[in-house]
């Protein structure tokens, strides 16, 4: 359950974060074998308007699910949620080829241990935490904050000497700062402990985006090669967090849900992943850009139509100048 780096901001480099709630949440895609027969290609505004339904998808109903049928139980969704993209991904690398590219990851125990189980449990983190927030933000909020991961990402690069800190970086830094901070004083239902689980859960997903660099440089793990490998990883760390933070009692409100809705939530998540794989290569950096921020607006248009949110006219000019602030710092990036 979780979010690319920033769900209007997708990359190649971000796509290939999992997500199981927004993920956005790192590399590219294996080449297709050559066959002589000319394949018919998917446009990219299909695949693009695909991405944006799931991805929005998601976000609404794990909303739906934590708060509004009153089922508050973040770690266990999350648990489930990669549980179901554990099974889905060994599922699809027996009967289809999209996780082909698993052949070009030299996976040894020593790789695991040291790589890929540190950036598991900064998975865990931000899925928790940032699911955390649902019960008590707003969806149109929560993706308004989202806008200062890539500024905390940067900030991460700096830290771990990856980037350099420039006039320009710090200029649009500034504005995505000034941008968020302005929707944030113009939110009506502002609730801190919210407020405090969505900073945490993007300070655990800059982490884990800055460590992916600096620990798997040089491999090719495309989203669902990321997924096949962190999901069991971060299902583990969640089973130990269950326990203490929320007890036997998801269990004992199961039947809020129904398997239906439980299981087509964590379809929905999947799904999204296998779309990011089709997204990689649709289009431009600057057309998936702005195509992710088309989406978050959409979302937060939708988010108060469709489950009440209420948004200011201070918050869409705040939100408005970090959008731009994530433009300039999107195509400054390219």
């Amino acid at each position: 359950m979780s979010q690319p780096a920033h769900p209007g901001a997708v990359s190649e480099k971000d796509v290939a974060a999992p997500s199981s709630g927004e993920m956005s949440s790192s590399s590219g895609l294996p080449k297709p074998a050559v066959s002589s027969a000319p394949k018919r290609k998917i446009h990219p505004t299909v695949i693009i308007g695909i991405w944006i339904a799931l991805s929005s998808s998601v976000i609404v109903y794990n909303k739906i699910v934590l708060d509004n049928l009153e089922f508050p139980h973040p770690v266990f969704l999350t648990t489930f949620h990669m549980a179901f993209a554990a099974l889905g991904t060994r599922i699809l690398a027996r009967y289809t080829n999209l996780l082909d590219g698993l052949s070009d990851v030299e996976m040894t125990f020593d790789r695991w241990t040291r790589n890929i189980l540190p950036i598991g449990a900064l998975f865990s983190g931000s899925l928790v935490f940032s699911n955390m927030a649902y019960l008590s933000l707003s969806v149109s909020f929560i993706q308004m904050l989202k806008a200062f991961t890539p500024v905390a990402v940067l900030l991460m690069s700096f830290a771990f000497g990856l980037k350099q800190p420039s006039g320009t970086l710090t200029l649009i830094v500034a504005m995505i700062s000034f941008g968020v901070a302005i929707a944030s004083y113009g939110e009506i239902d502002f609730a801190m402990l919210g407020f405090i689980h969505q900073v945490l859960g993007i300070a655990f997903e800059s982490t884990r985006l800055v460590l992916v660099q600096v620990l798997l440089q040089g491999l090719k793990m495309d989203p669902l090669v990321s997924l096949y490998y962190f999901s069991p990883v971060c299902m583990a760390f969640n089973l130990i967090l269950l326990p203490f933070m929320e007890g036997i009692t998801p269990f004992t409100e199961l039947g809020k849900l129904g398997p239906i809705v439980l299981f087509t939530n964590a379809g929905v998540a999947f799904g999204l992943n296998v779309a990011s794989v089709f997204l990689i290569g649709a289009a431009s950096s600057l057309t998936l850009t702005l195509a992710g921020v088309l989406k978050d607006i959409l979302l937060i248009i939708f988010s108060m139509f469709l489950l009440g949110s209420s948004v200011t006219p201070i918050q869409f000019f705040g939100y408005a100048i970090a959008l731009g602030g994530l433009v300039l710092f999107k195509t400054h990036k390219a």
